[in-house]
Order: C-alpha cells, then structure tokens, then sequence
C-alpha cells in the first residue's frame, strides 16, 4: 500500500507541475482574448455612435 501511496503522490505532482508550467501562456493567451474584446467593442461604440451622428437631423 505504501508503494501505491508514493506512486499516487509522484503522479499528482507531475500532473500539478505540468499545470503550473502551462500558466504564464495560459495567462497570456487570456489577455490576449481580453484585448481583442476590448477592441470588438470599441469598434462597436464608435459604429453606433457614428451612425446616431448621422441619423439626427
């Protein structure tokens, strides 16, 4: 049962460090994701803005 036990434990350790190296791009891809929302909706808000300029008399 102990060998068993240290197996499990080298396994979850592996796996958490595998998961921890896979964060910093993670964190990148994220923000990468953020900024392009932030420009969807810029471009959005200037559309609707531009085209309420123009359909006031």
């Amino acid at each position: 049962m102990d060998f068993l036990t240290f197996v499990l434990v080298i396994v979850i350790a592996y796996l958490l460090w595998r998961i921890g190296d896979q964060i910093p791009d993670v964190l990148f891809r994220l923000g990468e994701i953020q900024r392009d929302i932030a420009d969807i909706r810029k471009t959005m808000t200037d559309t609707a803005k531009s085209s309420e300029s123009t359909a006031e008399p």
